[in-house]
């Protein structure tokens, strides 16, 4: 370990739904850093317990006694409303407690050190994301500021706006997002140098197969001359579908087999679901190498013993409509690029939930027995590529190496405005390349009209309020005229990060207003962030004083317990 001195080179980050994973370039390669634990991989998960507070598998092993105050998932809540649909679903799941905060945004409320208390989802990720830190850090032996965070691709703006102001509540520069397909098809693209100079070929078509806990994408790119040259031609894929679905299917099936045949009603007990949420868990792994389990628990509930065998294809069954809509979207995706599937060189795996083998046969099967790509572990590919980007954003690496690497991605859905009988006008298509900055000319739609509000969306439907609401503003100073004779110009920004910027101009008067869609309602703002950097600091106290009297305590019982094998005799029993 080297000396603290300057800072550590920057880091990169996969923050998963169900588990992150942190890596950094050192030692002319990329190093998956393993936590405290020895683990590569570290639970999404916190739990608050007494005075202490845990991340990762210390609170990963909590979730089964102390389901209440042990919080995952939380990336399926950030950037979201309370009243979305899909927040209310998952409600209905989640052993703990999910209340309306200000401006519909949707709070975790726990019990910690006696009292109740509230976390945005913004907190809870930073706290997962501080500990991707503090591992970094043990292993450079010098602070970490500065990261490259990935975010599914089909994340919204609010969702990776809200997925950054975790990053900074953590006490990290982020200085870029990419997509997690985008990621693991840069870790690709530095393994297929010396295949491409063997088989003479300038690019291959790669789609990235990208199904974890929480999140599915699909991604299809074109790499050229070993990664030297990544393009996005399109992506497509569900913000909230994955493997924390699948285990809800399997918990559902136990719930019902446990009640046609006791009578009694699992939902009501939290401690028991969550022990059975943990058990679903463990036997879906297994069945994705093994063709039967079981799952056995003790006095799960009135003294019942639930003791039932769980096979791959019952898993299958139950999780088929899944599996359908996976396939369906790669289809999608593919139309969307206007390509076909034998023009497509790889197929690439990335997370956890790829190593379902009725997944993989579906897969193949599509594209006609092709096999797949599994030379990067799926775990931690997209920690792996994100890492190759912090270093090419470093100042102080090898430009040799990465200089010349050129990344465009695309942007997941079309953005565009509100007009007059709330249509939605796309100024920017899905799918395009980013970078982007484009413009267009609209005019007054009302007599002696003096102001404009434009309102900003994000989605694919023809009416706006269908689509999601990034934010909105007013540009004022019209000359008081017939309608449609002033032009307003609308030009909307987006850049390297996905981040949007929206201006608007009129010609005539040359008055402006823009938005930037950081901090739109609902959503935190600078204050709001400042605080919670000062509660995460104060925490992060807490939990080091807890470990110290905790180390002392157990100091102080392993001497009493070698004391009983000090050789006794009356001398020595007298002077003791």
């Amino acid at each position: 370990m080297e000396k603290m001195g300057d800072d550590a080179p920057p880091i990169g980050i996969d923050l998963g739904t169900t588990y992150s994973c942190v890596a950094v370039w050192k030692h002319d390669r990329i190093e998956i850093l393993p936590n405290n634990q020895g683990n590569r991989t570290t639970p999404s998960c916190v739990a608050f317990v007494d005075a202490a507070r845990l991340i990762g598998d210390g609170a990963k092993n909590h979730a089964a006694i102390n389901p209440a105050n042990t919080i995952f998932d939380a990336k399926r809540l950030i950037g979201r409303r309370f009243s979305h649909s899909k927040v209310q679903d998952d409600m209905k799941l989640w052993p703990f407690k999910v209340i309306e905060g200000p401006a519909d945004t949707p709070k975790i409320s726990v019990s910690y050190e006696g009292e109740t208390k509230e976390f945005f989802a913004e907190e809870i990720s930073s706290m997962v994301l501080r500990k991707m830190k503090e591992t970094a850090e043990e292993y450079t032996g010098k602070p970490v500021k500065n990261a490259v965070i990935t975010v599914p691709a089909y994340f919204n703006e609010s969702q990776r706006q809200a997925t950054k102001d975790a990053g900074a509540i953590a006490g990290l520069n982020i200085i870029s997002m990419i997509n997690d397909p985008t990621a693991a098809a840069i870790a690709y693209g530095l393994n297929i140098n010396k295949s491409l100079i063997k088989i003479k070929k300038k690019k291959k078509n790669v789609l990235v197969f990208d199904l974890g806990g929480g999140t599915f994408d699909v991604s299809i790119l074109t790499i050229v001359e070993g990664a030297h040259s990544i393009k996005v031609k399109a992506v497509s894929g569900e913000a909230h579908l994955g493997g924390e679905d699948f285990d809800n299917h399997m918990v559902d099936h136990c719930v019902r087999e446990f009640k046609r045949k006791w009578e009694k009603d699992l939902t009501r007990n939290k401690k028991a679901l969550g022990r059975l949420r943990c058990a679903c868990e463990k036997a879906k792994r297994i069945l994705s190498c093994d063709t039967q389990t079981s799952i056995e628990l003790d006095c799960l509930h009135g003294g019942i013993d639930l003791c039932m065998k769980f096979s791959q294809a019952k898993f299958e069954e139950l999780n088929m409509g899944y599996f359908d809509r996976c396939m369906e979207t790669v289809e999608a995706c593919l139309r969307d690029t206007k390509m076909k599937k034998s023009s497509v060189h790889e197929v690439m795996l990335v997370g956890g939930s790829t190593r379902i083998p009725k997944i993989q046969l579906m897969l193949q099967k599509l594209f006609y027995g092709k096999e797949l790509c599994k030379s990067l572990n799926p775990d931690e590919a997209v920690a792996y590529g994100a890492a190759v980007m912090a270093a090419k954003l470093n100042p102080n690496s090898d430009k040799i190496r990465f200089g010349d690497l050129v990344l465009l991605d695309v942007t997941p859905l079309s953005l565009g405005i509100q007009l007059m009988g709330e249509i939605f006008d796309v100024v920017i298509p899905r799918n395009t390349t980013i970078p982007r900055k484009k413009s267009r000319i609209y005019r007054t739609a009302f007599e002696n009209q003096t102001s404009i509000d434009i309102r900003v969306y994000q989605g694919e439907r023809a009416r706006s309020t269908d689509n999601h609401l990034l934010g909105m503003f007013t540009v004022s100073g019209i000359p008081p005229v017939r309608k449609r004779h002033v032009q307003v110009k609308v030009c909307f920004e987006i850049d390297a990060n996905g981040i949007l910027t929206v201006k608007a101009k009129i010609l005539a008067t040359r008055q402006n207003n823009k938005l930037t869609i950081t901090n739109e309602k609902g959503r935190l703002c600078k204050e709001e962030i400042e605080k919670m950097v000062k509660d995460a600091d104060k925490y992060k106290h807490e939990d080091r004083e807890f470990k110290k009297k905790a180390d002392a305590l157990n100091a102080l019982h392993y001497y009493n317990k070698q004391l009983k094998y000090i050789p006794s005799s009356s001398s020595n029993n007298s002077s003791f």
